[in-house]
């Protein structure tokens, strides 16, 4: 019963925060040489929640536009409550749920333009630790914060060598690695390189669908956040159902 009750509460933070992120990717969704959206494709400009960053991307005439807010609310309710299901009442549970509708905004603009904005990467990694440290200091804790720590340090500097040496890959995708890093550290070494492998898979496995289907080429770059993300989600399943 306690655990139908922890997945009920992750569902309704995952879909009530859910709600709360189209407005922000969209007005997040532009070129790396452009400000941020002050307004709706209609020209009006933003007000209400969150000094007008939070809520539905929905025009003052009703019209819609940005990501769709039901998809995204379903979005987020899944991973919170698969993420409960295979955390229990463990304290990082509260870690992964206070991440992920940074995360899942972190996808949605990388989805639409390609980008990973430093307003959200470099929070997300030290939010990261700074909940882990704490987690780490409750009982029932099932990881270590110092593995978390090395984790992010080391897995941010071996993507920033893939920059250097690789076109596929973005600074953005670099700053996003600490944080991941983070996460994937907490469960271990082991979880940090199956995560991370799964990132690469799953970015790969789209780039090939992508060619397939005709709308990509070998030089065609894709978001690969979204899938570093996602990879990094399978790990802390893993990581999660290994420790209990």
């Amino acid at each position: 019963m306690e655990t139908f009750w922890i997945i009920a509460a992750a569902v309704l933070w995952g879909a009530g925060t859910g709600l709360l992120i189209p407005r922000a990717a969209y007005r997040l969704s532009v070129p790396h040489d452009e400000p941020w959206r002050t307004a709706c494709p209609a020209g009006h400009p933003f007000i209400g929640a969150g000094n007008g960053w939070l809520g539905r991307a929905r025009c003052a005439d009703g019209d819609g536009y940005g990501p769709s807010t039901p998809a995204i609310a379903v979005v987020g309710a899944l991973i919170c409550a698969v993420l409960a299901a295979a955390t229990g009442a463990r304290p990082e549970l509260v870690v992964w749920l206070l991440l992920t509708p940074v995360s899942v905004l972190l996808a949605a603009v990388d989805f639409a333009a390609h980008r990973l904005p430093d307003v959200l990467t470099l929070p997300l990694a030290a939010a990261a630790l700074v909940l882990l440290g704490g987690a780490a200091l409750l009982p029932d804790a099932s990881g270590s914060w110092t593995s978390a720590l090395l984790g992010s340090l080391i897995l941010g500097a071996c993507y920033f060598v893939l920059f250097l040496l690789s076109k596929g890959f973005g600074f953005g995708d670099v700053k996003l690695a600490r944080a991941l890093g983070a996460v994937l550290g907490w469960y271990g070494w082991p979880i940090v390189l199956i995560g991370t492998f799964a990132g690469y898979l799953l970015g790969a496995l789209y780039g090939i669908a992508l060619i397939l289907a005709g709308r990509a080429g070998r030089a065609t770059r894709i978001p690969f956040g979204p899938f570093l993300l996602a990879g990094a989600f399978v790990g802390l399943l893993l990581g999660s159902c290994a420790s209990t």
